[in-house]
């Protein structure tokens, strides 16, 4: 019997890495995509290799689309679940960002979701899902214009892949995250990290598995009746 296939970006680290793991875990063949070429070799460790590929790809250039299109192509069948997690930061005070610091973060965040989101349409069958990576940032975090604006433009292009995708019994989500346990986020100054913790009621950050969890989810035949949603997962900072 064919594993159902998934399409994982951002796949190489971090949330991305646990939600490939977490595919893998209940039957997937997934495709992880990356920029560094590291990830061939994580996606080789992953059950032996037989259940992971690894595709080196840059979501913002047609090359790295199509790179990932062409993998989808030679694997056949249907995709059952596309998770555009691939994303970058650029932080810096609107008065000092620069054009390119700009159109780099919309053009990976927002643009490459989107992109490879149309090119895969084609592949996605009835009760198949689509879920995007947003932040709880996309409600306005201050030196994070570019940041913003990618996530809440994620929000939007899902609302409107939703209805479209409707007829066809394909499910659009967000994700949106709150502070998240990542090689970041153990590399900031102690007095930084305290205060985004503290922020959340339950007192601690998110591990990446227990957002590859609601991913996951969202991706089941348990979350059927769900689409068009913006799901926060922050411990409670939004309260």
């Amino acid at each position: 019997m064919t594993k159902p296939t998934a399409v994982i970006t951002g796949a190489g680290r971090g949330i991305g890495l646990a939600t490939a793991v977490r595919f893998v875990e209940e039957g997937f063949h997934v495709l992880m995509a990356d920029l560094d070429p590291a990830v061939i070799e994580t996606a080789a460790t992953l059950d032996g290799g037989w259940c992971a590929e690894g595709i080196v790809a840059d979501v913002a250039t047609p090359e790295g689309r199509r790179a990932i299109v062409d993998a989808m192509e030679e694997r056949g069948g249907t995709l059952a679940a596309l998770v555009n997690n691939a994303g970058i930061v650029r932080d810096v005070r609107l008065v000092n960002m620069t054009e390119d610091q700009f159109s780099a973060v919309i053009g990976v965040n927002l643009g490459g979701a989107y992109q490879l989101t149309r090119q895969l349409i084609p592949f996605l069958g009835e009760g198949s899902a689509v879920v995007s990576l947003s932040s709880r940032a996309y409600l306005g975090s201050f030196g994070q214009f570019n940041y913003t604006m990618s996530k809440g433009g994620l929000i939007g292009m899902t609302r409107v892949l939703a209805r479209h995708l409707a007829p066809r019994k394909i499910r659009v989500n967000v994700v949106a995250p709150g502070f998240t346990e990542s090689i970041l986020s153990r590399s900031m100054r102690p007095e930084l990290r305290e205060r985004l913790v503290n922020t959340a009621v339950l007192g601690r950050a998110a591990e990446p598995e227990e957002i590859a969890d609601l991913i996951f989810f969202l991706c089941s035949e348990r979350s059927l009746f769900i689409t068009g949603q913006v799901m926060i997962i922050d411990g409670g900072r939004s309260l």
